[in-house]
């Protein structure tokens, strides 16, 4: 329980009663492993057999956690004010990676309304016409991408060539990062990204990323122009954020901006692994859209879970009692897996409507670049579908290396043919 005048965090009070009436679930190590393919975690579909709501324990930090996994209940905790995401800030709570530090200001672990003026100042880039402002480009660097691997010819690694330069160069267009600065940016979210790096390596990439966009700022200042760094650095000036804010938020939206390149490897992984898929996509080309919900659905588009949050008074979820001062994480992968919303959840169904995934998260810290996300991964869809035929793996299944340590799973690389 977080103590408000010191800062501090102190043991919740005792749950005698509640132990007595209804036995708590044992608590389950969750060694969230490195795995191959887009097969969903084991260890995750047991805890959700055990039920609802179980305890867990991760590999880093201290004590237990609850974990919430049924869609309706993991909706019902990331909307509700009181599992409060600044109440981590200072607590040791169990988790994923050993590098779990969270910087000033970083918009994902801050609650409304400090998190809503946050969002605010960057809003005008993630908004319809903010994010069809970058369609353009977007589609001109690809085609530019994908123009380069024609004419080289086959074999091509689709991942170092076109999936990860091209969410790269999107969201640094998106920020008003300099082409030249790029692949900085790229090893400093790699490294801060990973687990297997290190606590230290990671906070250095962490701390190098932000007095990049601490001068960036400083350079910008009274510039103007409609990308994220004037944004910021225009809501710096007028008061509205402070300077560590606005690195924090540069540097939360700089980092999720190339997760499209493990999702979209992921998805590509399964068209190349499902030729019936791929096949469907190209004779129709009016389910891609669905497809794209589906497949962001269904794929693993993390290890483990997220970010954690602290229950701020005694609530009951999924028919638990959970304490104030308790951990909780939610798991967006088991909601998009619960069968009380999804037909055939473990199927992929092309024209699946509704999907009402989360996959994107949901309620005050529903992803800020969901649109920008769908943009990149549409555009990808169809460049691979039309203008590579006949693409295919230029190596058996079982030689694809997939990235160790990685907090968004997804292939180092995919060697293709056509």
């Amino acid at each position: 329980m977080r103590d408000r005048a010191s800062n501090r965090t102190t043991p919740a009070p005792a749950a005698t009663a509640r132990e007595a009436s209804v036995p708590l679930p044992p608590v389950r190590f969750w060694p969230v492993r490195d795995l191959t393919g887009v097969e969903f975690d084991p260890d995750l579909a047991a805890l959700m057999r055990e039920g609802p709501v179980t305890r867990i324990r991760l590999p880093h930090g201290e004590g237990w956690a609850w974990l919430v996994s049924r869609h309706e209940d993991v909706r019902t905790v990331t909307n509700d004010p009181r599992f409060s995401r600044r109440a981590v800030v200072g607590s040791d709570v169990t988790r994923l990676a050993p590098h779990f530090i969270p910087v000033d200001g970083a918009v994902g672990f801050e609650d409304p309304p400090d998190h809503t003026r946050l969002r605010r100042a960057v809003a005008p880039a993630f908004t319809t016409r903010g994010v069809e402002r970058l369609r353009g480009r977007a589609q001109a660097v690809l085609d530019e991408l994908v123009g380069g691997v024609l004419r080289d010819g086959p074999p091509a690694d689709l991942v170092a060539r076109v999936l990860a330069p091209f969410p790269l160069a999107v969201v640094c267009e998106l920020m008003g990062v300099p082409a030249a600065d790029r692949p900085a940016m790229h090893e400093w979210t790699s490294l801060i990204l990973s687990s297997a790096e290190g606590a230290e390596r990671s906070e250095r990439a962490r701390n190098a990323m932000c007095g990049y966009f601490d001068r960036l700022l400083a350079e910008r200042h009274g510039t103007g122009g409609e990308d994220v760094i004037a944004l910021l650095s225009a809501a710096v000036a007028d008061g509205e954020l402070t300077g560590t804010e606005a690195v924090g938020l540069a540097l939360l939206i700089q980092i999720g901006g190339e997760a499209v390149t493990n999702n979209t490897g992921n998805m590509a992984y399964i068209l190349l692994t499902r030729p019936d898929l791929m096949d469907r996509l190209r004779r129709e080309p009016g389910v891609r859209a669905t497809a794209v919900d589906e497949l962001l659905r269904w794929i693993p588009h993390r290890n483990g879970v997220g970010l954690c949050r602290i229950a701020t008074e005694d609530l009951t979820v999924g028919g638990r009692q959970i304490r104030r001062g308790e951990a909780v994480y939610v798991s967006y992968l088991a909601a998009n897996r619960d069968p009380r919303v999804f037909a055939d959840p473990d199927g992929i169904v092309l024209d699946r409507s509704p999907n009402p995934h989360v996959a994107f998260g949901y309620g005050p810290h529903y992803c800020i670049g969901a649109l920008l996300a769908r943009l990149e991964t549409e555009l990808l869809f169809s460049a691979l579908v039309d203008r590579l035929p006949g693409m295919r793996l230029a190596v058996p299944v079982e030689e694809l290396r997939w990235r160790p340590g990685a907090l968004i799973r997804g292939p180092e690389g995919l060697p293709v043919v056509w």
